[in-house]
């Protein structure tokens, strides 16, 4: 699933293309990919400008001249993109957005449907109860929410109440750089660990969107590019290699029913 860095490399690339364009027309293929259902998406977007396109999350924030919004999220292999109108449609098109005085097309693919499109209005905050965002919260915010919670620190990180945007990749990679056993209660991380955690974070995210998120699978950006930054990952995906620091095989287990990789050695805490 595409996480923070590779939502934002998707918006950072929408944002230079569509700011400010007027949708000319709208072909909405699967109705079931709107919620709520009884929407009228292309009724909504006919005539309206793009005001913004934004983050929230992982979630991909539409505000359209009426100052009414919407959010697309990818799902599991959801694409978000740019396409000349000559390029074939691939399998499970479900939405494309025609844009006046250009002729790129705005596409949006997803073949396994976890993804889809939800209509705010004017009224609803994008965000409903997610927390704050992982870049700018503070290591006492960080604290006070963990605090909260006895479940193993990977599996509060990957709640989207406790911290925005992050998933299996980057929890994995900021526990590495945080010395932190996956498996450790949230609630019984000390002072000095949740400031490690807190900046590992940070310069995790960081390093993920300046080489445009990781491509494992489906994940591409709203050119069609590919990310860079699995390349870099120091666990993730990397069972039984040596840790590039110590050479300890990468361990892997399964925490809600996710695999979770770490380094025995580098993570003892």
């Amino acid at each position: 699933m595409p996480e923070l860095p590779e939502v934002q490399t998707v918006v950072s690339t929408l944002r230079p293309k569509l700011l400010g364009r007027v949708i000319a027309r709208v072909q909405l293929n699967r109705r079931d990919i709107v919620t709520p259902l009884e929407t009228d998406l292309p009724g909504q977007l006919m005539g309206r400008k793009i005001m913004d396109i934004a983050r929230r999350g992982k979630r991909i924030v539409f505000t359209l001249d009426t100052g009414n919004r919407f959010y697309v999220h990818l799902g599991m292999s959801g694409r978000l993109g740019m396409h000349r109108p000559d390029q074939p449609l691939a399998p499970h098109t479900h939405l494309i957005i025609w844009f006046k005085d250009t002729d790129a097309e705005l596409r949006f693919v997803d073949p396994r449907r976890f993804g889809g499109i939800w209509w705010l209005g004017s009224d609803l905050p994008p965000e409903g109860n997610m927390g704050p965002e992982p870049m700018l919260t503070r290591p006492a915010q960080l604290a006070k929410r963990l605090a909260k919670t006895t479940r193993a620190i990977k599996n509060a990180l990957m709640d989207q109440t406790v911290l925005a945007g992050l998933g299996n990749i980057y929890v994995d990679e900021s526990l590495f750089g945080a010395g932190i056993h996956p498996l450790t209660p949230a609630n019984t991380l000390t002072t000095k660990q949740i400031g490690r955690l807190n900046r590992s974070i940070k310069l995790i995210l960081r390093r993920a969107i300046r080489h445009r998120g990781s491509t494992l699978r489906d994940y591409r950006d709203a050119n069609g590019a590919a990310g860079a930054f699995q390349s870099l990952h120091r666990v993730y995906g990397r069972e039984a290699e040596p840790c590039r620091t110590c050479r300890t095989p990468i361990a892997r287990i399964v925490l809600g029913g996710r695999s979770t990789h770490f380094c025995p050695n580098c993570q003892s805490e």
